[in-house]
């Protein structure tokens, strides 16, 4: 029997799977990527998005982009809420992070829009179920969503929604793939600018999440492994 197949979006290229790939791969998961763009400043793209029933679970990750930017990605963020809704049509899973997350609850009829304050570096969340800890987990972004109406929201503070489950579908804001590597990848893709809008350290962030990335793994491995044994075998036919 071959291995189980999940395709990573990758939306800009420091954004990856790191952590929650590294878990799937765990699992027997071959990764897959679908790039959409390699440079920030060059976002058009008219890749055609492959089948999602010829995987076995689709990851959409983290991006620079908003949503709603379609100035930016208008060439294919539609494209992608299409995508997203065929998988969820024909029950592929899918686990969408941040932006991921945000394009997901879009899809599905929820909403996006900028957050009244940013949200950056390392927060805990408030959560009752048990497979999704507190944290603390990695934060960056500038938006905030609200969950599909039919969706169960595991997680929702202050900037807004922090989880939610939907048929065979999870989202999260929060970056549960998040280590050192990851984080030195969006330094070097503009992370280190846009931290200093905030005065915030760059050495002091890393070193944080050094610490952090510990504690995180095996909440990142808990989560990965819930979503792979209860969201992603959810019975309850798709709308």
């Amino acid at each position: 029997m071959g291995s189980k197949r999940a395709l990573v979006i990758v939306h800009d290229p420091g954004s990856t799977a790191a952590m929650v790939g590294d878990r799937f791969e765990h699992h027997g998961y071959e990764l897959d990527h679908f790039v959409l763009t390699t440079d920030v400043e060059h976002t058009y793209c008219d890749k055609p998005f492959p089948d999602p029933t010829q995987f076995d679970a689709i990851l959409p990750m983290g991006a620079v982009y908003s949503v709603y930017d379609t100035a930016s990605i208008g060439s294919w963020i539609d494209r992608e809420m299409d995508f997203l809704r065929l998988a969820d049509a024909n029950g592929v899973p899918v686990f969408g992070v941040c932006f991921g997350g945000q394009a997901l609850a879009v899809a599905h009829g929820g909403t996006v829009k900028a957050a009244p304050k940013d949200q950056v570096g390392w927060h805990s969340i408030p959560s009752e179920t048990p497979q999704l800890a507190s944290g603390p987990w990695m934060q960056w972004h500038y938006d905030h969503f609200e969950a599909p109406a039919e969706a169960e929201v595991l997680s929702k503070d202050e900037w807004g929604t922090q989880a939610f489950r939907l048929r065979r579908n999870l989202g999260t804001q929060f970056h549960p793939e998040v280590d050192t590597t990851h984080l030195q990848k969006w330094f070097d893709y503009g992370g280190i600018s846009e931290l200093e809008k905030f005065d915030m350290n760059p050495e002091q962030l890393m070193a944080e999440t050094k610490r952090n990335a510990e504690l995180a793994r095996p909440n990142t491995n808990a989560l990965v492994d819930w979503f792979l044994s209860d969201i992603a075998t959810h019975e309850s036919e798709a709308a």
